[in-house]
């Protein structure tokens, strides 16, 4: 049973820059560059069928490229951190991507997701670590200059069931299209 999930892939210079805020949380567990990425829809552990129903449903999907802008490192779990994130912007392109996602999911089968979608890219993970260190460690590093990228595609990857963060295998790739300028009428064709 494959475990599945769709999101958007953090291109390696933006990867790179987010490797560089790594180190100083002890208990933290540091997600390998390669394995950045902004997870749109989960869908865990699924049989092979729902899987091809999902890749397929998913090449449905047509939708304009979306501008995506990481801007500051926040940690999730409260007063027990468990994680060590970057936020990405909740900008409206991709809040509608994943709302399509979920829909589109839901449509299939799939329980509904029963988080709250939060855009963001998995740094580390965290076991043991105390919020203290946590909030120094954000203090510090916690904001930098924005970080912004043009997605030109969504990915359903698949991962082996472990404790989180990778390795993953892009199973289908889907194209974002290219958003033109409105013709606005003034002017000849």
């Amino acid at each position: 049973m494959p475990r599945l999930f769709t999101a958007l892939e953090v291109p390696p210079h933006i990867a790179d820059s987010l490797a560089r805020l790594r180190g100083g949380v002890s208990g933290a567990r540091w997600i390998d560059v390669e394995n950045y990425h902004i997870t749109l829809r989960f869908l865990g552990d699924v049989d092979d069928r729902f899987a091809h129903d999902v890749a397929n449903a998913l090449s449905f999907i047509r939708r304009p490229e979306v501008e995506v802008t990481i801007d500051q490192l926040v940690s999730f779990g409260g007063g027990k951190p468990r994680a060590i994130v970057a936020r990405v912007r909740p900008d409206p392109a991709v809040l509608e991507m994943q709302a399509e996602q979920e829909r589109l999911m839901r449509r299939l089968g799939a329980p509904p997701e029963p988080r709250k979608f939060s855009p963001h890219v998995t740094l580390a993970r965290l076991r043991g670590s105390n919020a203290a260190s946590v909030a120094a460690y954000l203090g510090a590093r916690g904001y930098f200059p924005p970080l912004r990228f043009t997605a030109e595609r969504f990915v359903l990857y698949s991962s082996r069931d472990s404790v989180g963060g990778g390795p993953y295998v892009v199973e289908a790739e889907y194209p974002l299209y290219e958003a033109r300028p409105a013709l606005t009428g003034a002017g000849g064709l």
